[in-house]
């Protein structure tokens, strides 16, 4: 009985606040990626640091940010991981990859799937690029899950292209994430939308 009226009171706070903040965990958040070549496509995992996103129905206006640790990644291959973090992420240098949205396109309903777009800032290699991502929402009482997939161009950003004479590899590099939060309206301090 008491997690009803706990649901209830979550959706009734969802629709009647604008601003909501969804709160990520390492433990409820998967970022994998996907690189091909001409032989196989290999996979690999990295781990979330941590993650907040603010975001505005009302206004589309975004916030927030997400931190993924690049010393995580890993496809299976310790002979190919070391040379992806020494020769391509250099992740010594360049431990985090991050990801902050400034605005929203299109609306997260209060339940089942909503389709939105989210612009930002994702910075990966000590550098910065603008990006739109394609994001699924599917609302569940108080919790959102989202799945997110887009390509990062890795070598047109600046990093090594890890072909050679007889193996050649794609240009980019596809990520896909799953992540599961808690939703709250957001509060007036700290990470809020701008």
């Amino acid at each position: 009985m008491n997690r009803l009226i706990l649901t209830t009171l979550s959706l009734a706070l969802y629709a009647g606040a604008a601003e909501h903040q969804l709160r990520l965990t390492p433990e409820s958040t998967q970022v994998n990626w996907t690189l091909k070549d001409v032989l196989h496509t290999v996979h690999g995992t990295f781990k979330l640091r941590r993650g907040d996103i603010v975001f505005d129905n009302e206004t589309g206006r975004a916030g927030g940010e997400v931190v993924v640790d690049a010393t995580s990644g890993e496809s299976g291959s310790g002979a190919r991981d070391s040379r992806m973090h020494k020769n391509i992420l250099e992740s010594a240098k360049y431990p985090d990859v991050s990801f902050a949205p400034d605005r929203m396109e299109g609306k997260v309903e209060s339940a089942g799937v909503s389709n939105v777009k989210l612009h930002g800032i994702f910075r990966i290699h000590g550098e910065a690029h603008e990006i739109t991502v394609p994001v699924r929402v599917t609302a569940k009482g108080d919790t959102l899950d989202a799945d997110i997939k887009f390509d990062v161009p890795f070598v047109a950003w600046g990093m090594k292209d890890p072909s050679t004479f007889i193996l050649k590899v794609e240009k980019s590099v596809e990520i896909d994430v799953h992540a599961s939060g808690r939703l709250a309206a957001s509060a007036n301090g700290g990470e809020r939308a701008r």
